[in-house]
């Protein structure tokens, strides 16, 4: 049986020219990947339409998700007959069976080795539906999950946690008692429920996993008929087979309990916390819930300080930049800010520039919302605005006691801003977060809340503006000719970069773990007499370049030239 050449049938469906399959061609042949993948991922054809093309010339049906047809048929026990595995590996998916007729979803009909594999495995003749990688992989993580009939003990993710995982039994769940006295008989229940066996365990193996996974966030969130999880792993969501809806209810009212939470109030959003113990280490978890229409949504922020080397010269900054930072860190007084959005890594920034100066000698007092990272030899305070204890409260009560370094977890407003300088001027080294897009914005930011010049200008050391950028698998990362080509006004300098392709190793997304790139602006005395001066941003700016201060884009393009990441990555998170 001759196999049909994919790109000839686009061509004779008129949805690719020969020149694009050309240009297709010789790509494959350098960086090599199926001509379909390409091209798509080249945007000459749609998923559906190379999906609906297949399946009119092969005579062989196109099922899309929106249609329902990738929904296979209830107590069959099709989860048995096709293990996950196999259908995750090889994107196919079981319909329906009838007799030894099996009716299945896959990505690839002209796979005949998958199919000849099928047909072992399975001991029945096959239909065969086309669909697409998008839609399969949907219908594939939905259709693996807890049963929603029968016996939940003996579902295939709860075998897989009694064999794969060991249950975080060090948990620390609250002390008999302190659940709510006032719960109605139906949260009775609710406990009650929270508290078997499967619902244990699978709230054990969703921590467990995200934990194996260095996902940095667990969201878990119902919708009408269905409950998605994802994990944030690099910075990135990523969909992970659900259990069924209707399991949504106890693994809140776990996760609740765990977290000394009211379980009985799902009308307002509630913050708590865990610690849990695994083998030679402690991780903490941060709960947030919050009522939507469907239900609780929850998100867990795993707080990991054995995944986080806390040295400043494992974060990312190149020499030139850690120079600057240690210089500003060595003096016995001054303000070190360090700004970027929510998720660049600032405290991670902070707290391994603690870790630096950490010293028996030194008192260290950080005021944070909430604490990360608790970490011995520092005192951390944990921020609580709902009984007067705010950033300005605690700063005030720190400056009674004896300080030499004060962390500000974040300068939110003129009372705050104005007690670190005040702070830094009286001989204290104060190291604080503030949101801006880069180093000199953060001095007209600064003076747009009511910072007096004559406040800023003698107490400001050091500004960092920073962002995370993926780093390139090392496994599976691909070079290709750069030499001499600009990006904007930068020229590469570097003969090869390389870009992201894709392995088991980084679970096919090309990159795994992450770099800071940054633009640090030490304060020089030109810098000061700008800023006394009320200069606007772009001539503070202008001052710091010309000293030599790489500006973020500048920073990852660097990275790029030095093989850490790619520039996709790098025009991402430093457009605009």
């Amino acid at each position: 049986m001759s196999r049909p050449r994919i790109g000839e049938l686009l061509i004779k469906q008129g949805l690719i020219t020969e020149n694009q399959l050309q240009e297709v061609i010789n790509l494959q042949k350098q960086h090599k990947g199926r001509i379909g993948d390409l091209l798509i991922k080249q945007g000459a054809v749609k998923e559906e339409d190379l999906a609906t093309t297949l399946g009119t010339q092969l005579m062989i049906p196109y099922a899309s998700y929106a249609s329902g047809l990738l929904k296979p048929k209830a107590d069959q026990d099709l989860q048995t007959l096709i293990p996950y595995d196999f259908a995750k590996k090889n994107l196919v998916l079981p319909l329906t069976r009838n007799m030894d007729s099996l009716t299945c979803a896959m990505f690839d009909p002209l796979d005949f080795i998958v199919i000849d594999n099928l047909k072992i495995l399975t001991g029945c003749d096959l239909n065969l539906v086309i669909a697409t990688k998008t839609d399969l992989t949907r219908a594939i993580n939905e259709f693996y999950v807890i049963s929603k009939g029968g016996d939940e003990k003996s579902s295939m993710l709860d075998k897989a946690v009694e064999k794969t995982y060991v249950s975080l039994d060090d948990i620390r769940a609250p002390a008999a008692g302190e659940v709510s006295t006032d719960a109605e008989l139906s949260i009775d229940r609710l406990i009650a429920k929270a508290g078997e066996a499967p619902v244990v365990k699978l709230v054990d193996l969703l921590i467990r996993q995200a934990i194996d996974e260095k996902a940095s966030d667990i969201h878990i969130e119902p919708f009408k008929d269905k409950l998605e999880i994802r994990y944030r792993i690099d910075g990135v969501l990523y969909q992970i087979p659900p259990p069924a809806p209707h399991l949504h209810l106890p693994i809140v009212s776990r996760i609740k309990i765990l977290a000394k939470m009211d379980i009985a109030e799902k009308r307002l959003p509630q913050d708590g916390g865990i610690s849990a113990k695994l083998e030679d280490r402690t991780v903490d978890l941060r709960i947030s819930t919050l009522p939507t229409v469907w239900g609780e949504k929850v998100v867990m922020r795993l707080l990991d300080k054995g995944a986080v080397k806390l040295e400043l010269s494992s974060l990312g900054f190149d020499a030139k930049q850690l120079t600057l930072i240690r210089k500003a860190l060595d003096a016995s007084y001054g303000l070190l800010f360090v700004t970027g959005p929510t998720g660049s890594g600032k405290s991670t920034t902070l707290y391994a520039a603690l870790n630096g100066v950490m010293d028996p000698s030194k008192n260290i007092m950080t005021c944070e919302d909430p604490v990360e990272f608790k970490i011995d030899g520092i005192n951390q305070v944990n921020v609580r605005n709902d009984i007067g204890l705010t950033f300005a409260a605690a700063l005030r009560s720190f400056l009674r006691q004896d300080p030499d370094i004060i962390m500000v977890g974040e300068v939110r407003d003129l009372e705050t801003a104005q007690i670190c300088t005040r702070a830094a001027l009286t001989g204290h080294l104060v190291l604080c977060t503030l949101h801006t897009n880069d180093a000199p914005s953060a001095v007209t930011r600064l003076v747009d809340i009511g910072v007096p010049h004559f406040l800023l200008t003698p107490s400001l050391l050091i500004i960092i503006a920073q962002r995370l950028a993926r780093k390139l698998c090392v496994k599976c990362k691909e070079p290709y000719e750069s030499a001499g080509q600009m990006v904007g006004d930068y020229k590469i300098k570097s003969d090869l970069i390389y870009r992201s392709k894709g392995c088991e190793e980084c679970n096919h997304t090309g990159y795994k773990g992450r770099v800071v790139i940054a633009e640090v602006m030490a304060i020089n005395n030109e810098i000061r007499l700008l800023i006394t001066r009320s200069a606007g941003y772009n001539e503070i700016k202008d001052a710091a370049r010309k000293n030599g201060m790489d500006t973020l884009f500048e920073s990852g393009m660097k990275k790029v030239e030095e093989g850490i990441t790619s520039l996709d990555e790098v025009l991402g998170i430093t457009a605009g």
